[in-house]
Parts: structure tokens; C-alpha cells; sequence
């Protein structure tokens, strides 16, 4: 009996089907699905963090008894429980028609150290996770067999705590595996499903769990057995660590440990995706497959794993992800004695130069994969001309790295009440077929009164939010009763808000905006045109020049003339961040030129009709339209300073003084103008214009189900014609 009909049996037979919506997160696409758990408790729903195993496995058996004999919920349960059968049923699919070559037994395999599903399930940090859950997503809508193979972190990231003085401290919390989603894999007696890996001297043992979204499936890989010792139950114990021997250990359980998890399941891929470098070392192992199938040698095989193998970049800097050569040598000693392959054919494959003694896993996933992008137009064009040195016979603009810019599941990030007003006005298939801008263009039809009207209530929605957030955290620092009541007047919802969330490092340039502290709080403060600004993400632990950003802000969120406008919510999460991208009506985006590789958060905020204000480097250079849906800082002209060495550090302080006051002009001359520019019925035509236009001209592109597409049409079967103008079929 697995996990599901253990669940299945505790609950009364009218509501049974529960059980089957718990372990798919296609529940969590909409909200007609959410409600089906939110109304059974929606008190105990917050406090088990939207998780519905948690939920059934909590609430009261009177409660469970009371929505089994209420008709209505029945109602609404047997229509949702008819849609998904029909969703994972359906024939037909767009995948089906275009890509016949991928199937159920061979699927794609797509490999990443994290997968941002939702937030019940915390095994994520950032972009890179939320990005991997939203190609899961949208590869089951479009009908695209696919699996994701990732690591099941026992303590996720980390919660984020601050302290008196605004320093973050990081705790780790372990996971409840037994009410989280996950389903153990188990062959047909029932025993678990495991792999061995070894590394260094030491064999490694891992099992496989599961979860559903929709049509997709993601396999975890869990080495926090009693059979292995401690420091190898570490390798899953939380995401990035610090440590180079466990950040070695996991990439080497993640893609060794992946492809064989994958064999022992029986499933065959067509082809491995590898998002970032971290699983590059799945392209070893399937070369050792392949010379146990065919007897040949490595050199022989190599375009072999090639054929099967594509690769998708985010770093746009040389020296991430490498390892001292020595450490590599060590650490695949014992997996090499089993490949017939040498430790100067591995190591020439990754090393940075003739003398240099460090590994890169970019430079072996660049040389063992048919085809490499980068995630954005810019981020191509950077990452060629970081690799150029691997393609000495080429040009730059020759150099075999393309770009498929990021976008986003859009049925996860559209809040209810804007799609409401989609399924009205666009139509009620605009979900099904996102990448049609004919249809958007219907966006201008949405009565500015009702746009306005939603969207002021997803912002007083996020007021109130970051004021009880930042209570509890004052209270948990047992701070003076005046900074209590002080919770009381921040913020104000009828005020401009801006959002910047992300992770906190020097480069993101977080603190841009108290540059000039006078000119902001005369900004903020303005008796006329105020505005108020919301932080919210993490600094890694091992990174005290964010921690230092983000204390700094919090002194400044305490400065007399910023205390009721500048706030900072603690542990972002992807509740919080679904929160902020919806209700906030600007989003600011800052990071150095060329070391944004795509940021995908103004995407978001963009579907919900909120603007955007940014570097242009990474999506918004694509997405940008001037004088249409949002503001730039700086021109468009491609620059180095990204790689400034700290001998420069005055030409970046330079650039920094100058985009500050780009910032601080374009807030108080155009946009705060702009915002409060009133008609008699108290709202702004000229806003509303750009929030409709935001929406129109970045909804058919900035998206999964064309991402997804556009991998299938440039990298994964480039020379098959494809339809890249997706219709996902049944998502409703």
C-alpha cells in the first residue's frame, strides 16, 4: 500500500479522491483546485504551508465528515476529480503532434540540483528552482513526457532569521518527508528503489522518491540512510552548502546517481537536459553505460553522449562551479576504475587551461553536450564570449551557445482575481494558448475600473501581509513595545509600491536606492506623490557582503523619515513571492550589467499587470518597450563592468552613482507623475494604459509553454519542424 491509498483510507469514501489531488500538484495551477483544500481549514491550511497531505493527515475526522456530507463540496469534487482524469488522459497534445520522438518510455530527463514546485515542498532557493518546476509544469500541459531528476534536501535551504542589529542568521529545519507529497518508489515487492555511487573511496547509497506535477514526473534522490555514514547523509541534507567536498558529493549523486536512478526505474530517456552544471557528471555516466552496451572506447563514445545530451548555462562568469583538479581525481577514483576511461581524459575534458589545475564542470558539460544556450539574448551573447577559447576556429558570434530566454508558468503566477478578468475579456481559452498575442490584444477591453479595483485589492492583500510578517518577527526579537505599535503605520495600500526580491548579493546591487539617502527620503516622503518600497529574499550564508546589504537596509527601514515606506519581509519564500509579484505596481531590477543572466520575477509581476523598472540586461532588454510598459536604467549598450576587476571598483562606483539618479529621476519625474495623475473616478488612465500594455506585451513571449516549445524546436530535435506557437491542451 503506498502513500496515497494510506491517505485514501483514512478519509470517508464520498471524499477518497482527495488523496489522488494531494500527491499531483496540478491542484495548485488555479484556484477553483486550491479552494478544495483551503475550504476544508483554512487556519490549519495556513499553518501546514499549503500543504494538502499535511492538511488530511491533520484535520479533525468531524471536519473530514462534515465536507463528505456537504453536497456542494461534493459537487465541486467530482468536477475537479472528472477534469483531472481527463487532463492525464488526454490524446492529442500539442507534444504528441510535434514531437512524436519523446514518449512515455522515452521521455525527456531533466536533471537539476533544485526544483521550485511550490511551497509546500521546500527543496528550492531561487530562480533557478522555480524555473525547473515551471518547465515540469509546462512540459505536462503541452502534453511533453518529461521527468526531473533532483535531490531530496532534508532541510531545503534555510529559514532566515534576523536579528536585533539586522544580521541574518541561517536555521535549518528538518522536512516532515512523511507529510510532504512524495510517494517512495518501490519495485514490485515492494521494496524501496536505490542507487550506489561512488565517491572517493566510499559507495554511497540513495532511494528514489516521487511527486506528480500533472503529467510530469520528479524523482528525488534521498542519501540520508542509515546505511551510509554521516557526511554522505549530508550530500542531501540542505541546498547549496558551503562546503566544496559535499558541493563535489552532491553533483556527483545528482548526475551519476540520477541516470543510473533512471535505469533502475526503466525508463530510457530520448535525451538529458542538464539545467546548469551541477549534474554535468551525468555525461560520464552515460558514457559508461554506453561502453558496457557497445565495448567502446571513451574517445569513440563521446559524441555518442552528444547526441543525447543538451545543456542549458546560467553562470555568465568564468570561474563558477570548478573544482581543484586534485579533488575531481580523488573524488571519481573508484567510479573511473569501472568506465575504462583515465583521470587525464576526465580531467582534460573540464580543465580551465593547459597549466591551470582547476576543474570546470561548464567546460565538460560544453564539450560532452550536441548543443548549449544561454537564458536569455544577452546571457547568450556573454556566455560565447566567455567560451570562445573552447571553439578556437570559430568567430565569437559562431561560438555554439544560443539562447532560449527563461519565462514563467503563467497559470502558477496569475493571481485569481486578474485571471478572472482574463477568462471574461481575453477569452476563456487564454490559458490554453498563451503564446497567441492576437488573443492579448483583447486585454485593452478590461474596464480600467475593474483592473484597477483587483488590483488595488492584491495590494492592500500584500500590505497587510508584510505588516503581520514583520510583527511576528519583531515580536519573536523581543523588540521595544513603540517598534510594535510602530507595525501599525506602515505602509499605506492607497500608496505607489515598489518590490525588489531576490537573492542578496553585492552584484544584484540590492541597496542601489539609499545611494543617496536625502534624495530618496524626499522621494518617499513627497506630500503629494509618495512611494514605499518592499525587500524580500536571502543572502547565502557564506556571503557577508549581502548580509551586509540587507543590514543595512533594515537600519535604514528604521531611519525617522523611511520607517513608515521601506520594509523588509524575512524568509522569502514562493508564497511571499506570488504575494509581492502580484501586488505590487513596480518592480525594480538592479544587478550589474551582463551578470544578470535572465531574472524571471519581473515576468511575473508583468502578468499581473505591474510595470517594471530595470537594468536592460537579461529578459527585460527583450521585453522592454519604451514608453510602453515600463522604464529602463541606462542604455542598451553592452558593457564589461559586470567583470570589473576590484582594482576598478571606482568605475563601478561611478556606474552605481549615475543609475542611482537615473533611478531617483525616472521615480519622481515620470513614474510616481504618472501614478498619481487622477481622473474624476480617482484612478489613472495613464497607468492603467502601461499595466494593460505590460500584460499584452509580455504574456505571449515570457512564458513556459513557449520556452518549452522552443527547446524541443532549437536544441532538442533542431533539425524537425516544429510548431513553436504552442496550445496546451486541457490545462483547464
Amino acid at each position: 500500500m503506498n502513500e496515497i491509498s494510506q491517505l485514501s483510507a483514512k478519509l470517508p469514501d464520498p471524499v477518497r479522491r482527495l488523496a489522488d489531488f494531494a500527491y499531483n500538484y496540478w491542484w495548485s495551477w488555479t484556484p477553483e483546485r486550491v479552494s478544495l483544500f483551503s475550504s476544508i481549514d483554512p487556519g490549519l491550511w495556513q499553518q501546514c504551508n499549503h500543504n494538502p497531505v499535511a492538511l488530511l493527515n491533520k484535520v479533525s475526522h468531524d471536519r473530514l465528515w462534515q465536507i463528505a456530507e456537504d453536497p456542494n463540496y461534493l459537487t465541486r469534487l467530482e468536477k475537479l476529480a472528472a477534469q483531472l482524469d481527463h487532463y492525464l488522459s488526454a490524446e492529442g497534445t500539442w507534444a504528441s503532434r510535434e514531437v512524436p520522438e519523446v514518449s512515455g518510455d522515452h521521455p525527456v530527463a531533466y536533471l537539476c540540483i533544485e526544483f521550485g514546485v511550490h511551497e509546500s515542498l521546500p527543496i528550492y532557493c531561487g530562480g533557478l528552482g522555480v524555473l525547473a518546476g515551471d518547465y515540469l509544469k509546462s512540459a505536462s500541459d503541452l502534453g511533453m513526457p518529461a521527468v526531473g531528476m533532483g535531490l531530496l534536501y532534508k532541510q531545503g535551504y534555510f529559514q532566515q532569521k534576523l536579528n536585533r542589529s539586522g544580521w541574518q542568521q541561517a536555521n535549518y529545519v528538518d522536512n516532515d518527508i512523511e507529510n510532504l507529497p512524495l510517494l517512495a518508489v518501490c519495485n514490485e515487492f515492494g521494496q524501496p528503489i536505490t542507487v550506489k555511487v561512488a565517491i572517493g573511496k566510499r559507495s554511497v547509497k540513495a532511494r528514489v522518491w516521487k511527486t506528480q506535477l500533472g503529467r510530469s514526473t520528479l524523482y528525488l534522490l534521498d542519501s540520508d540512510l542509515m546505511e551510509n555514514d554521516e557526511r554522505d547523509r549530508e550530500l542531501t541534507g540542505h541546498l547549496y552548502n558551503g562546503n566544496p567536498s559535499i558541493q563535489l558529493g552532491q553533483a556527483m549523486l545528482l548526475g551519476i546517481g540520477g541516470v543510473r536512478a533512471l535505469q533502475a526505474l526503466g525508463i530510457e530517456p530520448v535525451l538529458y537536459h542538464l539545467n546548469e552544471v551541477h549534474p554535468a557528471f551525468a555525461l560520464l555516466e552515460i558514457a559508461r553505460q554506453a561502453r558496457e552496451e557497445t565495448g567502446l572506447e571513451f574517445d569513440e563514445l563521446q559524441q555518442a553522449v552528444r547526441d543525447r545530451a543538451r545543456f542549458t548555462t546560467h553562470t555568465p562568469v568564468p570561474f563558477g562551479n570548478t573544482f581543484p583538479a586534485s579533488n575531481i581525481s580523488e573524488a571519481l577514483a573508484a567510479y573511473m576504475q569501472n568506465t575504462g576511461v583515465s583521470a587525464d581524459q576526465i580531467l582534460a575534458l573540464g580543465q580551465l587551461g593547459k597549466e591551470n589545475d582547476q576543474f570546470s564542470l561548464t567546460r565538460l558539460a560544453l564539450r560532452l553536450t550536441q548543443s548549449a544556450n544561454g537564458v536569455s539574448e544577452r546571457h547568450g551573447h556573454t556566455s560565447r564570449q566567455l567560451w570562445r577559447d573552447l571553439y578556437p576556429q570559430q568567430p565569437v558570434e559562431a561560438v555554439p551557445i544560443g539562447h532560449i530566454t527563461n519565462g514563467v508558468h503563467v497559470r502558477s503566477w496569475v493571481a485569481p482575481l486578474i485571471g478572472d478578468l482574463f477568462d471574461k475579456y481575453v477569452g476563456p481559452e487564454w490559458a490554453q494558448s498563451l503564446t497567441r498575442a492576437d488573443q492579448w490584444k483583447r486585454v485593452e477591453t478590461i474596464p480600467n475600473t475593474q483592473l484597477w479595483h483587483r488590483h488595488s485589492i492584491l495590494k492592500a492583500r500584500l500590505v497587510a501581509y508584510t505588516r503581520d510578517r514583520i510583527l511576528q518577527s519583531r515580536l519573536a526579537r523581543g523588540e521595544a513595545q513603540d517598534d510594535i505599535n510602530a507595525v501599525a503605520r506602515l505602509l499605506d495600500p492607497n500608496v505607489l509600491t515598489v518590490g525588489v526580491a531576490r537573492r542578496f548579493s553585492v552584484y544584484k546591487r540590492s541597496d542601489l536606492l539609499f545611494r543617496d539617502l536625502h534624495h530618496l527620503t524626499q522621494i518617499v516622503a513627497h506630500p503629494k506623490r509618495p512611494v514605499q518600497i518592499i525587500f524580500a529574499g536571502k543572502a547565502h550564508p557564506d556571503d557577508d557582503g549581502g548580509k551586509r546589504i540587507i543590514q543595512r537596509i533594515m537600519e535604514w527601514s528604521r531611519h525617522p523619515d523611511l520607517r513608515d515606506r521601506v520594509a523588509f519581509i524575512e524568509n522569502y519564500d514562493l508564497y511571499t513571492s506570488k504575494l509581492m509579484v502580484q501586488g505590487v505596481d513596480l518592480w525594480l531590477s538592479t544587478a550589474r550589467r551582463t551578470l544578470e543572466a535572465s531574472g524571471i520575477g519581473g515576468q511575473k509581476v508583468a502578468l499581473n499587470g505591474g510595470l517594471n523598472l530595470g537594468i536592460l540586461d537579461g529578459w527585460w532588454y527583450e521585453g522592454y518597450r519604451p514608453g510602453i510598459n515600463g522604464w529602463a536604467i541606462g542604455d542598451t549598450a553592452i558593457t564589461s563592468l559586470g567583470n570589473t576587476p576590484e582594482s576598478d571598483s571606482y568605475a563601478q562606483d561611478a556606474q552605481d552613482a549615475r543609475d542611482a539618479e537615473v533611478i531617483y529621476n525616472l521615480l519622481e519625474r515620470d513614474i510616481a507623475r504618472l501614478y498619481y495623475k487622477r481622473d474624476h473616478s480617482g484612478i489613472s488612465p495613464g497607468w492603467l494604459r502601461m499595466m494593460k500594455a505590460s500584460i499584452s506585451s509580455i504574456a505571449p513571449f515570457f512564458n513556459t509553454d513557449r520556452m518549452v516549445a522552443q527547446y524541443v524546436d532549437q536544441q532538442y530535435f533542431p533539425h524537425t519542424e516544429v510548431k513553436t506557437e504552442p496550445v496546451a491542451a486541457l490545462v483547464s
